[in-house]
């Protein structure tokens, strides 16, 4: 590997993030237990938030959009004006949230400053991923930080453009191996995948990836090993 850029996604794979919708997502799911059970409006919930994805695009806002419009369909439009600002309340506290870092992310990153020009390659909201990454104390470690509508093959060849690197000295590493891993290794980049406990369901696959430039790790300080750093 002649590696130039490295990479890092930023929920889950820098700080904790899936847990908080997980939480919100059940205690939404308690507020309209009247009008169906668990499961079902999880699914629902799920499907409305796909549906608006393009509308909204990732991240909390879009989250708490599609949970009013959930209750909104779920009652026949007779959900409480008070419930309605509990939802809003949920997503306010979300916002809020005290910033989780995963374990080893900081040491990982002090040994790679200076040897790699590292970056921040992620999606969402831009100013909730503003907002986390200063909270988090890990901006200096970062000389370019990419707030990304999608993480498709063309978000990834605009994003080398701009940094002015071929595929093959870029590394990208994440939790996601449909936004992470695999649009980079289509481009004929690097990607390593570092797994968190909990996926949120639209970002897993059913298949193994096999391709030479893809490596799993168990946490994010293997990656020193694989670098012949450690």
């Amino acid at each position: 590997m002649d590696l130039k850029i490295i990479a890092f996604d930023a929920d889950d794979t820098l700080f904790v993030n899936e847990p908080y919708f997980q939480k919100t997502e059940q205690v939404f799911c308690d507020l309209l237990s009247d009008y169906l059970p668990n499961h079902e409006l999880q699914k629902e919930l799920f499907r409305i938030e796909i549906q608006n994805l393009d509308l909204y695009g990732y991240g909390i806002k879009g989250f708490v959009l599609s949970m009013i419009e959930t209750a909104y369909l779920v009652s026949d439009h007779k959900i409480s004006p008070s419930t309605i600002g509990k939802i809003i309340a949920l997503g306010k506290e979300m916002i809020q949230q005290p910033i989780e870092l995963i374990n080893g992310v900081e040491e990982t990153l002090q040994v790679l400053q200076g040897k790699y020009k590292l970056i921040v390659a992620t999606k969402g909201d831009l100013k909730d991923q503003q907002r986390k990454l200063h909270d988090s104390g890990l901006g200096p470690y970062f000389h370019h930080i990419e707030v990304m509508a999608d993480k498709q093959v063309l978000n990834y060849q605009k994003l080398l453009q701009r940094l002015e690197v071929p595929p093959e000295n870029f590394m990208m590493i994440g939790n996601s191996l449909k936004s992470d891993v695999l649009p980079v290794l289509e481009l004929g980049g690097y990607g390593v995948h570092v797994p968190f406990h909990v996926t949120w369901e639209h970002e897993k696959i059913s298949h193994q990836v096999e391709h030479p430039h893809f490596t799993a790790i168990d946490q994010l300080p293997d990656l020193l090993t694989i670098l012949h750093l450690k």
